[in-house]
């Protein structure tokens, strides 16, 4: 039975890479990378001299099982990504789920990570955080995911490409109301950048900026005083009420309290809707039938 390493290579400066990184690529029998472009210009960097396989999300079921039989039958293999630790918003975390299921042992070479790297630059809490990742592109599917973590202390971490940063600052804006941000970009390379802000205020600056290099969000979490924390959609709906009792409009409220506590403002405007509100009139008739049941 062979080893399958797990090898993390530079997110930028190749200063980064260590001697036993080097060492372990240079013994292996083969090396699976995700753009194998990319990973021969580090090896030749190094003079590392190694069998190369590609391995990525588009042919990682047919590939994995190849790779798993050369190590059952006892090659050893190293996994890498492009940059960073691999398995860390990575398709290589699927050979290391298929050799952990057939016995094949797995050793770490650890690396740098873009994530842990902004977080510790970022400035904001580290004691819990959440890794995000990318959010998904379409909507509806990218307001959920922000709903359901609209409402933890954790700081959160996010990655993005320059071409959706934009889109993505304005979701998070929309999602999770005001809260600090760290923009950290091209990290440990010559044009690296960490920039500490708020949300409305990074959505204000690159709407005439153009994003540059990868980009690592450092979000704050939801705190004490954030109306969101510890908010049930129960209480959120409870609150849309009473916005509406004040002379809001019920849809107006429910986009407030949406943007607020990241509750989806149709859910909102359901649980908050009266039971017979079909109309202006109908939430007169529900008053007032409240009313007749009070008196009996």
């Amino acid at each position: 039975m062979g080893t399958l390493y797990i090898v993390g290579t530079p997110i930028g400066n190749l200063g980064d890479f260590s001697p036993r990184a080097a060492q372990v690529l240079r013994s292996v029998d083969f090396i699976a990378a995700e753009d194998t472009r990319v990973t021969l210009k580090l090896l030749n960097h190094f003079e590392i001299r190694a069998t190369l396989i590609s391995y990525h999300e588009h042919n990682a079921a047919t590939r994995g099982p190849e790779l798993l039989e050369r190590l059952m039958n006892g090659e050893s293999g190293a996994i890498v990504t492009d940059a960073g630790m691999p398995c860390i918003s990575d398709p290589g975390e699927g050979l290391v789920a298929l050799c952990h299921e057939n016995g094949v042992k797995i050793a770490t070479v650890p690396g740098p990570t873009a994530a842990m790297t902004a977080l510790a630059a970022g400035g904001l809490p580290t004691g819990k955080f959440l890794f995000e990742g990318f959010l998904p592109i379409k909507k509806g599917e990218r307001d959920a995911a922000l709903q359901a973590i609209a409402r933890l202390p954790h700081t959160l971490i996010f990655y993005e490409a320059p071409h959706r940063l934009r889109q993505t600052l304005a979701a998070l804006l929309e999602g999770l109301g005001e809260r600090p941000v760290a923009l950290c970009r091209e990290l440990t390379k010559l044009h690296e950048e960490m920039q500490r802000t708020t949300l409305s205020a990074a959505v204000a600056e690159y709407a005439d900026r153009e994003p540059r290099g990868e980009y690592v969000l450092i979000v704050g979490g939801a705190g004490k005083d954030d109306p969101a924390a510890g908010m049930t959609v129960e209480d959120a709906a409870d609150l849309v009420r009473r916005l509406a009792e004040e002379g809001q409009s019920l849809s107006d409220a429910a986009r407030q309290v949406a943007r607020e506590t990241g509750y989806r403002k149709g859910e909102l405007y359901r649980l908050a809707k009266p039971p017979f509100l079909l109309g202006t009139g109908d939430f007169v008739f529900t008053v007032a039938c409240n009313k007749i049941r009070s008196a009996r």
